[in-house]
């Protein structure tokens, strides 16, 4: 086997913040690509994240350890827990390779990776949210009516005109469905809950994500769950299926990333441990190319909801991928028809 990987510069349309985050007009991915002597190759993609301390040097570093002689298209399981044993965490680069050992695997399996899972891929039924990042109110209303062909809008909060910034938001769009993701940025179940009722009187969200910092106390968590009008959803707190008993407790949802879970493999595990106890489901992105996004759209069966829009937020996309048609994800008209789906431009 080989593996070879590159660096890649994503560019936004618009210059992007979230909670806990200065703006930014870039952001770094690895792109990988695995092949062996009888032919076989598959694409990945790792996403940098300074939230979990993996940007694109820590991500390069972790492959350049990797021995390609074990990995194999035909022990995926295998393939991985040899990953484990070259550093423990690195999710994010160990998500490139599992992406990349499916769609080899698949492609000369003749088979898209969903049906590979025996999971399949309904058209016209699933609905990703458009995010809108942390800006000036002025800069949200123009946003908001940019992204008027979208039917979910999902708002970023954590500043301290977060309320000004829904109300721009819903001048722009008074009757669009919308998520808000606080990204940890409220840091007292007090004032989470403060800010949640707040948001419910003004009606029509959907749920909240991660109001508080994922080191707050369970109890506190557990607290806020019990009291809060709204769903809330566990990001920053569930990465794996392990994390699934702190879920259930403080949670009504989970949003699960491929780069937290390793990959498609690991986020197959952490959606269904996440249905077994009955909470809803999200898949969610970083900021990404169609690698990782249609990578993500292949577990689309397993999930309530979907926040997979990190490669419409960006202007040089190397990659042709699953189509974002006013919201609604479809591999109808994508050119490749086995394995990810997934075709550079």
């Amino acid at each position: 086997m080989k593996l070879q990987f590159r660096r890649f510069e994503l560019t936004f349309t618009r210059p992007w913040r979230i909670s806990g985050g200065s703006g930014t007009s870039t952001y770094g991915v690895v792109l990988v690509e695995l092949s062996d002597a009888q032919g076989r190759s598959g694409i990945g993609e790792a996403a940098s994240t300074s939230r979990y301390a993996q940007p694109v040097e820590v991500i390069e570093a972790f492959l350049r350890k990797v021995d390609a002689s074990r990995l194999s298209f035909d022990d995926i399981a295998g393939s991985m827990k040899y990953l484990d044993t070259v550093a423990a965490g690195n999710h994010a680069a160990k998500c490139g390779i599992n992406i990349a050992l499916l769609d080899g695997a698949t492609k000369a399996a003749k088979l898209p990776i969903y049906d590979h899972l025996k999971l399949g891929f309904t058209e016209g039924k699933h609905v990703t949210s458009f995010s809108i990042g942390i800006d000036s109110p002025e800069v949200i209303r123009e946003k908001v009516r940019e992204a008027a062909i979208y039917p979910v809008l999902k708002l970023k909060v954590g500043d301290p005109k977060d309320r000004e910034n829904f109300d721009a938001l819903r001048e722009a769009a008074p009757d669009k469905p919308v998520r808000v993701d606080a990204n940890e940025g409220w840091k007292t179940k007090e004032e989470a809950l403060r800010n949640i009722e707040w948001l419910h009187a003004h009606g029509n969200i959907q749920f909240i994500e991660q109001p508080m910092p994922a080191t707050s106390s369970r109890a506190d968590m557990a607290w806020l769950k019990a009291r809060s009008p709204m769903p809330i959803f566990a990001d920053e707190s569930y990465h794996h299926a392990s994390d699934i008993d702190v879920a259930e407790e403080c949670f009504h949802g989970v949003n699960v990333k491929l780069v937290k879970t390793g990959g498609i493999s690991g986020a197959y595990d952490a959606l269904q441990a996440a249905r077994k106890r009955g909470l809803q489901t999200m898949i969610g992105c970083m900021i990404e190319t169609s690698v990782l996004i249609t990578a993500a759209a292949h577990l689309a069966e397993l999930t309530n909801h979907l926040d997979i829009d990190g490669n419409i937020l960006i202007n040089n996309d190397p990659y042709l991928g699953c189509a974002t048609e006013k919201g609604i994800i479809s591999f109808k008209n994508t050119p490749e028809k086995f394995g990810l789906r997934v075709r550079a431009r």
